[in-house]
């Protein structure tokens, strides 16, 4: 019997059983959302727009090669021992990634481009399992981004950055190298690569990228402990605790209470061929501010905790606003793209919620978690209250 099982599964393709996620893949996630921390741990110490520019910068090449990973597991799940070394393999790539992330832009810069071609080259491996030969349209632009990264760790300053920027528009520009490079020996397009890349399963890769974000707010909840660090345990302590914990508790409604389920239904209704590109819209180009809030709201919280009845500096009441702010930017892309309606109580608490770093600033860092907590819930009951049927809804409960 192989680790990874399968069984049938409402929404899933018709005649197919439904792909669950291994154990091996979650741990796989455990060790990719290190990185994540690290890049928490980054943020903290400097809570300045420079620091978030390159914190923005490390995650995005990190978590394209994350999403290509959730991907090639989709496709080639790790079920025989060949397999399951080489993520193992790609596992320790990602851990020389992240402790490396803290002095990225410093004298470890090669290290983690080191450890980024490695989770390149593993990926490429796995890769051919599947697609054969036409891996070098993802494996060449992908080495190149890693090799880019690479020698930005032997530059600093305003060259390290722009080889960093152009790593990024190498993984950009590789979805078109995959869909319209390859040709077929009479020198057509190769259609059949592009209903390749549309073959996901919809029920692993939605559940993949919900679990990864279920570990992602264990980092906010860390952040708790690490925020409260040897104080007093006091009654106000806690409470600013009960806040913080509230606060994901309410970022976590706001996805997994009725998102995932519709996201399932509506990739089960896409036909093939579109897949590919709603997969890249919805789970990489919108989940990256969403995990990015996720640290940075988790970096507020580390800052603000030892001062709730303090002023905050404009850096820590800022982080704490501004992620969660980023969040639900990232979710109205995400409900967008899939055309779950509504999106209008969310957009409009986008600005509210940043508004809240004034008080902060002003007041404390308890107005600030109280007033976030009490937007997010006002959001979300006004959106059950008001929100219409819609036709999203309506195929997840047919499918």
């Amino acid at each position: 019997m192989t680790e990874h099982a399968t069984e049938s599964r409402p929404g899933a393709d018709t005649g197919r059983t439904a792909q669950r996620v291994s154990t091996l893949e979650l741990f796989f996630d455990l060790v990719f959302v290190f990185t994540l921390t690290q890049i928490t741990v980054l943020l903290a110490a400097d809570l300045s727009f420079a620091t978030a520019g390159r914190v923005a910068l490390i995650f995005v090449v990190l978590f394209w090669m994350y999403g290509a990973y959730a991907y090639l597991t989709n496709q080639v799940p790790p079920d025989r021992p060949s397999r399951r070394l080489l993520l193992m393999l790609g596992m320790a790539a990602f851990l020389v990634c992240a402790l490396a992330i803290p002095r990225a832009f410093d004298d470890g810069g090669v290290v983690f481009g080191l450890g980024f071609l490695g989770v390149v080259l593993v990926h490429s491996a796995l890769y051919t399992r599947s697609h054969g030969r036409d891996v070098v349209w993802y494996a060449v632009p992908n080495s190149l981004a890693a090799l880019s990264v690479t020698a930005a760790g032997l530059l600093d300053g305003p060259a390290a950055d722009g080889l960093w920027l152009l790593a990024i528009v190498l993984q950009f520009v590789t979805p078109f190298f995959a869909e319209h490079g390859p040709r077929r020996r009479d020198g057509r397009e190769a259609a059949y690569l592009r209903a390749q890349l549309g073959g996901l399963n919809p029920a692993h890769f939605v559940e993949r990228h919900g679990l990864l974000l279920i570990v992602a707010f264990g980092e906010s909840v860390i952040a708790i402990g690490v925020g409260i660090g040897d104080q007093p345990l006091t009654a106000g302590l806690f409470g600013g605790a009960f806040l913080s914990l509230a606060l994901a508790g309410a970022l976590w409604w706001t996805y997994f209470v009725r998102d995932e389920d519709r996201a399932e239904a509506v990739f089960t209704a896409t036909p093939p061929d579109r897949r590919w590109r709603l997969a890249m819209n919805a789970y990489y180009y919108a989940f990256l501010p969403m995990l990015l809030g996720i640290a940075a709201l988790a970096a507020g919280v580390k800052k603000s905790l030892g001062h709730l009845t303090e002023h905050l500096h404009t850096g820590p009441a800022l982080a704490l606003a501004g992620g969660v702010a980023l969040f639900l930017a990232g979710d109205v892309a995400f409900r967008t793209v899939l055309r779950l309606l509504p999106v209008s109580h969310r957009a409009a608490a986008v600005p509210v919620v940043l508004a809240t770093a004034l008080l902060g600033v002003h007041l404390s860092a308890a107005a600030e978690l109280l007033a976030l907590v009490a937007v997010l819930v006002a959001m979300l009951a006004a959106e059950a209250r008001w929100a219409p049927c819609t036709t999203a809804d309506t195929a997840a409960e047919d499918a």
